[in-house]
């Protein structure tokens, strides 16, 4: 039999072994190829699964957040899944989802920080409406002693109609009901000051008489 197969291959032609040779290693490359494009492509449909799996987690962490996550944090979130370009209409939805929860905590905070800004101006204008009425009344309760509190407080008296002029001192507001502490005057309110040797209350506002003299004052609680 060996010898049969000795002369078959004696008779076939040099060139045809090679081209069966050839013909058999590209129909192998061809096969293992693909093979490995199969691979390949179950790959990439796998970390596709997984990319739009965790895209809906991260979306879904926005939009039912409730304070863990700063705004900042959510909106990197947002703008990485955006990138990744995903088809998947699900994930569509939810970033629409998300941007509209984005914006309205984006709106919440930018009128905080407006109404933050128009208090602050409105206690720098109060300050600066009523400064040399508070700096006296300071000078009273940062005397550093009998003495010098008791001329503190003369000097603030110059700026009332008299030691009398009543002083509201407003505790509580709840709308346009306002419950104010027992009233009391000027004088002894000042004499209050340089005995308790703390910060005067807030003026919230003070009436005028024709020669420029406080005749009512009124304060609210710190």
């Amino acid at each position: 039999m060996k010898r049969k197969i000795m002369q078959t291959a004696r008779v076939l032609n040099p060139r045809l072994i090679m081209m069966l040779i050839l013909a058999i290693s590209l129909s192998a490359g061809f096969s293992s190829c693909q093979s490995q494009k199969k691979l390949a492509k179950k790959k990439a449909a796998q970390e596709l699964a997984e990319r739009t799996a965790q895209a809906k987690t991260d979306l879904l962490a926005i939009i039912n957040d409730e304070g863990r996550m700063t705004l900042e944090e959510k909106e990197f979130k947002l703008n990485s899944i955006k990138r990744m370009n995903l088809e998947d209409q699900e994930v569509k939805d939810l970033i629409v989802q998300a941007e509209q929860k984005i914006a309205v905590e984006r709106a919440a905070i930018e009128k905080r920080k407006e109404d933050e800004r128009l208090a602050k101006e409105r206690e720098a204008g109060e300050r600066g409406k009523y400064s040399s009425i508070n700096d006296a009344m300071v000078a009273v309760a940062a005397s550093r002693d009998a003495s010098a509190a008791n001329l503190a407080i003369r000097e603030a008296l110059q700026q009332f109609s008299n030691d009398d002029v009543p002083v509201l001192i407003l505790i509580s507001q709840d709308g346009d009901e306002r419950d104010y502490d027992e009233p009391t005057t000027i004088r002894k309110y000042l004499e209050y000051l340089k005995d308790q040797k703390k910060s005067p209350d807030k003026i919230i506002n003070a009436a005028y008489d024709s020669n420029g003299k406080i005749k009512e004052l009124e304060l609210q609680k710190r």
